[in-house]
């Protein structure tokens, strides 16, 4: 039997300004399989994001359970979801969220050093995170030096340094143009093909088609596409 790394049943979130609420998502259901890419699509101010804040511990759900890797984790208290968050989920984001003006090797060690990993160890895996991502030779390079691609294998390689559970990736083709989104893309079908789990936002249809399945977030609510 296939072990599940996400398991949703429910899940819903309503947003507060003054006295007038918004609901966001409606009543998700969502199953993602060990070693599975998942891709989820929706028109902007679908929910999309706010979804993948809820996977990815940066939001508690207003209603609805949450299963990561077997863990209840739906109403963690905020200091035991950083650690969960450090642990198991590797985040890609679109922005990209570097530090300009510091080393591709210590943007990538970062997570490490909230783990309190020894600098040596750090410094060690950082390298070998950049090798895996075809950045070997750019590791002192600040983040301010490289091309948009580069920065973006950067973000990746960040997001694999713990060796998480789940990766979650917020349209990480969104700033780059269609060459340079495509290396991305096939970044992700090597990671996929190495057996990483992938949780992938994106409004594209045709980057979708490249998981192994397509779910469609309109008006608060999660269908299979």
């Amino acid at each position: 039997m296939a072990q599940q790394i996400v398991k949703l049943w429910g899940l819903a979130r309503t947003y507060r300004r003054g006295a007038v609420t918004v609901p966001v998502l409606q009543d998700v259901d969502l199953e993602v399989e060990l070693g599975e890419w998942v891709a989820i699509m929706g028109p902007s101010g679908s929910g999309k994001s706010t979804l993948l804040n809820l996977v990815g511990l940066l939001d508690q759900p207003d209603a609805g359970i949450y299963e990561l890797d077997g863990e209840d984790v739906s109403d963690v208290p905020e200091g035991e979801q950083a650690k969960l968050r450090n642990e198991k989920i590797g985040f890609v984001f679109q922005s990209f969220n570097l530090l300009p003006r510091t080393s591709a090797l210590d943007n990538v060690s970062t997570p490490l050093l909230y783990a309190r990993v020894r600098r040596a160890e750090r410094a060690a895996r950082a390298r070998a995170a950049l090798k895996a991502v075809g950045l070997g030779q750019r590791i002192y390079h600040d983040a301010s030096e490289l091309s948009g691609g580069e920065i973006q294998r950067v973000a990746v390689a960040r997001a694999l340094i713990n060796e998480p559970a789940l990766i979650l990736a917020d349209e990480p083709t969104g700033n780059l143009d269609a060459a340079t989104g495509e290396e991305i893309i096939g970044l992700f079908e090597q990671l996929h093909a190495a057996g990483r789990t992938i949780v992938f936002i994106t409004h594209e249809a045709e980057l979708a088609e490249r998981a192994d399945r397509q779910f469609v977030l309109r008006d608060g609510r999660l269908a299979a596409a």
